[in-house]
């Protein structure tokens, strides 16, 4: 019998815990946060670049996408759109004759569909005949008269733009240029019927003098717009109201501060309203 002492072998297992502190599970993570910052700065860099018309193109896009519809539209509507292009701009409101023959059935049920059509075809009318007469008479400041077609009637917008005001900043007396605008609307309001609106409307930028804010400036300014209508002619019977909005309706809601911002806006009611 063999009585020499049995080896005794001792095996060590080095156990991988992962690897402590200096592990890869973190760099995973670090590289994703990477990733997402770049994205995200890649984003702001595109948006950067991007035209302020088609800012405000994207921001309606995103506002009245739904996935419960068929599908959203282009944000982008148009190649030559410009901003002072009242169908790029007005986007928030639909100006489709369905969707305005839809409202105006709603609130004017009495009213036959040939009624409606007839309205609606007059207005369209009407948005040609005032923009021919600007083309005409003041092509310098087409930029400044938006004319569109919204529910109710037949609206002018007159703007401000970069070295042309309507009013001098904090004012309500209207400019020369100002009162030669009104002038030409006035000769247009004199042929068309219809009660009128005359609305204010000012940028974000907070002004304060005395008691007076943005609300106060934009009613003066509306007040001012109306008293240049009747002085070139439009009978005061036919004004309905006289509003300031300050900037709770901002034109270029992308830009609370853009002078576009600062208008006013002369709206021709539909006889039947």
């Amino acid at each position: 019998m063999d009585e020499r002492p049995q080896q005794i072998i001792i095996k060590k297992v080095k156990k991988n815990k992962g690897g402590g502190a200096h592990g890869g599970s973190w760099k995973v993570a670090y590289a994703d946060f990477v990733t997402a910052m770049m994205a995200f700065f890649l984003m702001l860099w595109l948006l950067s670049m991007v035209s302020d018309e088609k800012k405000a193109s994207l921001s309606v896009y995103f506002e009245k996408y739904s996935i419960f519809q068929e599908g959203g539209r282009s944000a982008i509507t148009t190649k030559n759109a410009k901003l002072t292009d009242p169908n790029f701009i007005n986007q928030k409101e639909d100006t489709s004759q369905a969707s305005k023959t839809a409202v105006k059935g709603k609130k004017t049920g009495e009213l036959s569909h040939k009624v409606k059509q007839e309205i609606d075809a007059r207005d369209e009318e009407l948005v040609k005949k005032i923009r021919a007469s600007v083309d005409e008479k003041m092509a310098g400041v087409r930029d400044q008269i938006l004319v569109d077609v919204i529910e109710g009637g037949v609206r002018i917008q007159i703007i401000d733009t970069e070295g042309s005001m309507m009013f001098p900043l904090g004012s309500f007396q209207p400019t020369p240029k100002a009162k030669e605008i009104l002038k030409l609307v006035s000769s247009n309001l004199k042929e068309i019927p219809g009660r009128i609106v005359v609305e204010g409307h000012t940028d974000s930028a907070p002004f304060k003098g005395g008691q007076i804010t943005n609300w106060e400036l934009s009613t003066s300014r509306a007040s001012s717009a109306r008293k240049e209508l009747e002085v070139n002619g439009v009978d005061s019977s036919r004004i309905a109201r006289v509003v300031g909005y300050a900037d709770a309706e901002l034109l270029i809601p992308l830009d609370p501060r853009d002078q576009r911002n600062r208008r006013i806006s002369i709206i021709i009611l539909n006889t039947k309203n």
